[in-house]
């Protein structure tokens, strides 16, 4: 069953400046796969907001449902088909957009009275669609968002994630041509935004709360390439489309900021001295998929077990307290056992932090799809639980070494007991990695930044006690939201 959260609630906390038109109709909105395209469903939602419409939380309040997918791997392409199923079933008129909406006659196959199909972070698609069905009341009195440009560009004035984080989508797209892969046939080549047009989004999202922002695109490390790392204006300076120049600019907000989808180019290697300092987030987010070199070159990524230890080790004796994350892919078509067994030696010796591991699975249009040598589903499953075994157990000794620690942490929720707190430390991400759960006095609050004393772990997480509240004040101008140039407002809408 597909449920998705009270958007309206959530969008008017996001801008309470803002009222939705009577009589512009009512839309609900169901938002799948990955973080980047969570940034699209804000944008999406932002101009529903501007243009009028009500964003209400169930398929019986809704006049029409928008359901944004994920087409990246089959299991994420069954779950984006049943959702447009249960939308049309509990409603009846569904519009699609995202990654799975770049392959429509996958959806006509199986769901031919879909209204309207666009692809991914096609805003402008999605508008023209919604005021086909409700032609909207848009007031330009009463609206007080700007207008998205083509392909959504204007930074979201509704956040679909809590006040305190957000994920900042440096760039659309892909140059790899990974052979499991076909995100470039979905979202296309890498195409990133001017330095400028980022800092800007980012300083109003500081100034109006968010304590951690999420770097994101589809390969971070290759931001600024396609525009040849052209420079843009940004508070009165030229400012590069380079991934290195860009963290330097936004480590100075007062924000955490936290690197997501880095390919381990040399260039990386200088962002590192930046965590040292404390001025970045000591956490990479390295996609490294496997440790054969046989299987990364049929994989057609670069590196192999030696490559990737020495760059790791490079990172480490900078900054050895980096956490790193990666995820690997096990059972590609023609590994062999000895290939697996160099993937868990990897494994054993690099110790990572975080670990995400998938069995193979053809996914529709990969070139992955026609290598000889398909891995039975059996061995697959069986491959998966050894690794996880031996990575659960790399976390869980990494974990308790730190029992006895203090380590600062960002409250995301309260826990089920009286002054117990969900957290996260700098080295977990939100959804995908671990927790700090914290007892405090009870005055702490869900966004505020605190100190753990670790009294306790187990594979993934870290139990403690509050022992210091730490003060937090933005360093955008003194904490107040200021603008910049037209049409990169770094504050909130006006009251």
């Amino acid at each position: 069953m597909a449920t998705f959260p009270d958007f309206g609630a959530i969008a008017g906390a996001a801008a309470p400046g803002l009222s939705s038109a009577a009589g512009a109709g009512r839309v609900g909105f169901v938002s799948l796969g990955c973080p980047k395209a969570l940034v699209d469903s804000e944008r999406i939602l932002s101009q529903l907001r501007v243009e009028g419409y009500a964003v209400v939380p169930g398929f019986d309040e809704a006049d029409v449902v928008v359901v944004n997918t994920c087409g990246f791997i089959t299991p994420a392409v069954e779950e984006s088909l049943d959702a447009i199923g249960e939308a049309l079933r509990e409603n009846g008129r569904v519009i699609v957009t995202g990654c799975l909406g770049e392959r429509p006659e996958t959806i006509r196959e199986r769901h031919p009275k879909v209204l309207a199909i666009t692809g991914q972070a096609d805003v402008v698609g999605v508008m023209k669609a919604v005021r086909e069905v409700l032609p909207g009341t848009h007031d330009p009195f009463t609206s007080l968002l700007p207008v998205a440009g083509a392909r959504g560009q204007t930074a979201p004035a509704v956040k679909l994630t809590p006040r305190h984080y957000s994920y900042l989508k440096i760039a659309e797209g892909c140059d790899h041509r990974c052979s499991f892969c076909i995100i470039p046939k979905l979202r296309g080549n890498l195409v990133s935004r001017d330095a400028g047009e980022v800092l800007y989004e980012a300083t109003r999202l500081v100034a109006t709360g968010t304590k951690e922002l999420m770097v994101i695109a589809q390969d971070s490390s290759a931001y600024g390439n396609d525009l040849r790392h052209r420079t843009s204006e940004y508070r009165g300076r030229e400012v590069r489309a380079h991934l290195v120049d860009l963290v330097k600019e936004l480590s100075e907000l007062g924000a955490w900021v936290r690197l997501h989808y880095v390919y381990p180019y040399p260039h990386v290697r200088d962002l590192v001295p930046l965590m040292a300092d404390g001025k970045l987030l000591p956490y990479l987010d390295v996609p490294l998929q496997h440790a054969s070199p046989r299987i990364l070159r049929a994989m057609r990524r670069p590196g192999g077990a030696r490559s990737h230890l020495e760059t790791i080790r490079s990172w480490r004796a900078i900054c050895p307290d980096l956490t790193l994350r990666s995820t690997f892919i096990v059972g590609f078509p023609g590994e062999t056992e000895a290939e697996f067994k160099e993937l868990l030696d990897f494994l054993a010796e690099a110790r990572l932090d975080r670990v995400g591991a998938f069995t193979y699975s053809d996914v529709p249009e990969a070139d992955a799809n026609g290598l000889a040598g398909a891995v039975p589903e059996e061995v697959k499953q069986e491959r998966y639980a050894r690794l996880m075994e031996l990575q659960q157990a790399i976390s869980a000794e990494k974990l308790r070494a730190r029992v006895g620690t203090v380590v600062d942490a960002i409250v995301d929720d309260y826990g089920e007991a009286p002054g117990e707190l969900v957290c996260r430390s700098k080295g977990d991400a939100p959804g995908i990695d671990g927790n700090v759960f914290a007892d405090s006095d009870g005055t702490v609050k869900i966004g505020d930044l605190v100190r753990v004393r670790v009294t306790g772990s187990d594979a993934y997480d870290l139990r403690g006690t509050v022992v210091e509240q730490l003060a937090w004040r933005p360093a955008v101008l003194g904490g107040r939201a200021w603008s910049g140039p037209a049409g990169h407002a770094a504050g909130g809408a006006p009251g």
